[in-house]
């Protein structure tokens, strides 16, 4: 059988969204390397993805249908036959689904990113079934939701045009880590002279590498977008004929941006007023100048309180000085709204026949695995599916999440690549097969180009794709619907809409040969307006937001757990803390690979000299972190890249992998955002001390 190259797209959940070429020799996939004819991928992979080979040949790979026999969470599984396990789920869920297929739940999110494994033939069986859906909020809604208000949906800046700006602001990110390829086109344009600013809390590896950094308080980003509105209006470096002809609300939001002086901004956030004034400064003025200026937003800043409006009050201000008619200017949170997918064709929500079932949000999962049956909350959750996620590791208020999962009347099933912390507490674990070995087609929501995956080899042991089993299982129940019968590729050729104008040339067998095309969008998507919002303008009023009982205009929403909005509770738990991604895991993907997690090493907790000291911790000390919600440990580092106040754990360690079987997500909590029904990881108060000794077994 003689070497070949097979072209394949990376599914995870980044913006990059990478072009793959998969070598297979002898029906073995012996390397994975980056497109280099793919403009954004340009042949380089990071560090995670370029391990694909060793993930997927790990020696720890579910490899065969397996059912408990242990006590949950203790990982102890038979092996059995599909044909077996795919009897006993459709027996235990029809005789749940008989009394009420509301307390069947689906929990799925980003493990994969493609429009056929992630939810497509899924989403066919559960709305059949009438099962509980799932609000699948744990990472993008907040802010989708307040830039969805100001610009009209999920759009922006065009990756391949930042090389060109000359001033680029990193608001809420760690592109080194998360968004490499978004980094390599700032580096260019670093070297064209551009300035960069990063804005966060933490000093980032980004952060070290740009040319300033504002790290002011978590949970304040919302404050100091409306200081350099202030000084913006104040100093007149508006373009008011943008502003005339493309927003809406000026008068309105001038008003309001007044209110927010230097001063007030700099007390809000933790800064000085000179930072504030000085960045309003470089950003308008570089924007009268003609030049491009560009923010790049990242999620992070949206995981407090208010999160949604801080994303908001962002998003106004490349309209306020005209930033949109550079190609090299706006603003980019994602580009995923520019697709046109076509989910209603591959998730086939008719199939509900009318019904509306109770949705659960996958942020809250932990309280509602504890709800009794109530006529507010509807059935008791009896069963749960999880596939492309676990819950266990990712969601917050992690000790709620576990005590659900132990109950013995939960029916569990996980579709899995590894024994996950989730998967120690299934009743039946299947093997999923990884992105090398089924077909999938892909948006992106940091490029605009439609991806295709194929298959390169053929699955591992007895591993199926996502959708073969919910194939398997409809049959079993009998759901005969023909689009039950579709295979992959059918539903591939159905993921974007070929009547929209952005997709008009999509054809699947013509993907899958190159691997790749990008969506028609102009260089300039705002240019001269033309925003996806009511008005066609950027809507800096939002009368939608009224409607919602929002405020309709930006404004600044403090954190539910901080010194200023809740001082009693500081008293208690002094510090902030945020725990942003660890550089070699993706969520809690990658964790279990060894040379990743070598390279990672431990969980870590970066302090402030100040704060260790009057702790009594060392460098390299364990620590111990916790509020009222729980507590975890890690090896502290003491450095002033995490701000006074403040404390830094990355994440997301597998918690049977940390040195006390927990993770960070034990002190974070499960209360909402602002909008979009988002979670809020970065708002969230702990105090820390010196660990005593610990006493787990090691060798776990």
């Amino acid at each position: 059988m003689p070497v070949t190259q097979v072209r394949a797209a990376c599914p995870h959940d980044c913006p990059d969204t990478c072009a793959i070429l998969v070598t297979v020799d002898n029906g073995v996939a012996t390397e994975v390397k980056g497109d280099p004819e793919h403009p954004t991928t340009a042949g380089v992979l990071c560090t995670k993805v370029a391990r694909y080979v060793e993930r997927t040949y790990h020696p720890d790979r579910v490899l065969y249908p397996m059912r408990r026999v242990g006590r949950k969470g203790e990982g102890k599984f038979e092996r059995i036959g599909w044909d077996e396990a795919i009897g006993e789920i459709a027996t235990r869920l029809g005789a749940i689904a008989a009394r009420d297929p509301e307390a069947i739940l689906p929990y799925s999110y980003a493990g994969t990113m493609g429009l056929v494994q992630g939810d497509s033939m899924s989403l066919r069986f559960f709305n059949k079934l009438g099962a509980s859906l799932l609000d699948r909020t744990i990472c993008a809604t907040a802010g989708a939701t307040g830039y969805k208000y100001t610009i009209g949906a999920s759009m922006g800046t065009d990756i391949e045009q930042f090389q060109d700006a000359k001033l680029i602001l990193i608001w809420g990110g760690n592109p080194i880590a998360s968004n490499l390829h978004f980094w390599m086109r700032v580096q260019e344009a670093k070297r064209r002279g551009a300035t960069l600013v990063a804005i966060d809390p933490y000093r980032s590896l980004t952060a070290e590498k740009c040319h300033q950094h504002i790290a002011l308080l978590p949970g304040t980003d919302a404050a100091l977008a409306l200081g350099m509105m202030h000084v913006l209006i104040a100093e007149d470096l508006i373009d008011q004929d943008y502003v005339a002809r493309y927003t809406l609300g000026y008068d309105e939001l001038k008003a309001r941006a007044l209110e927010w002086t230097p001063q007030r901004t700099a007390e809000t956030c933790g800064i000085t007023a000179a930072e504030v004034v000085d960045l309003a400064r470089l950003y308008g003025q570089a924007a009268r100048r003609g030049e491009g200026v560009a923010i790049r937003m990242n999620y992070g800043l949206q995981r407090v309180r208010g999160g949604g409006m801080a994303v908001r009050n962002i998003a106004c201000l490349p309209a306020l000085v005209g930033a949109w008619r550079h190609k090299a200017g706006g603003v980019q949170l994602s580009t995923s709204g520019s697709f046109p997918a076509n989910r209603p064709a591959l998730q086939r929500p008719d199939l509900l026949g009318g019904r509306t079932p109770r949705t659960i949000n996958m942020t809250t999962i932990g309280d509602d695995l504890l709800q009794d049956a109530s006529p507010e909350f509807g059935p008791k959750i009896e069963a749960v599916i999880v596939y492309n996620a676990n819950p266990l590791a990712i969601a917050p208020e992690s000790s709620k999440v576990q005590q659900g999962f132990e109950r013995d009347d939960l029916f569990t099933v996980v579709l899995e690549h590894f024994y996950t912390d989730s998967a120690d507490y299934a009743d039946i674990v299947l093997p999923a097969t990884t992105q090398l070995e089924h077909v999938d087609a892909h948006l992106a929501y940091g490029h605009l180009y439609m991806m295709a995956n194929n298959a390169a080899i053929a699955p591992v042991g007895e591993a199926k794709p996502n959708t073969e089993f919910f194939r398997l299982l409809a049959a079993r129940m009998g759901f005969d619907d023909p689009c039950f019968s579709e295979t992959d590729d059918q539903l591939a050729a159905q993921a974007f809409d070929k009547k929209h104008e952005r997709a008009i040339h999509f054809d699947w067998e013509s993907l899958k040969q190159k691997g790749w095309q990008k969506l028609n969008m102009p260089d300039a998507p705002f240019a001269e307006g033309g925003f996806p919002t009511p008005s066609g303008k950027c809507e800096f009023y939002s009368s939608s937001m009224a409607r919602d009982g929002l405020d309709p205009l930006p404004t600044y929403i403090p954190p539910y757990e901080s010194a200023a909005s809740n001082p009693e509770l500081a008293r208690k738990y002094p510090l902030a803390m945020i725990s942003p991604p660890a550089r070699n895991f993706l969520n809690s993907t990658f964790v279990n690979v060894q040379s990743l997690r070598a390279t990672e090493g431990e969980p870590h907790l970066d302090i402030h000299p100040n704060d260790a000291a009057r702790r009594g911790i060392a460098h390299g000390e364990m620590a111990r972190i916790f509020n009222d919600r729980g507590s975890f440990v890690a090896r502290a580092r003491v450095t002033d890249k995490a701000r006074e106040g403040l404390v830094v754990g990355l994440s997301i360690w597998w918690k049977k992998l940390a040195s006390d079987g927990k993770n960070a997500n034990e002190v974070t909590s499960q209360r909402l955002t602002d909008m979009g029904r988002a979670p809020t990881f970065y708002d969230t108060l702990v105090q820390v001390e010196k660990a005593a000794p610990s006493t787990r077994d090691e060798t776990l």
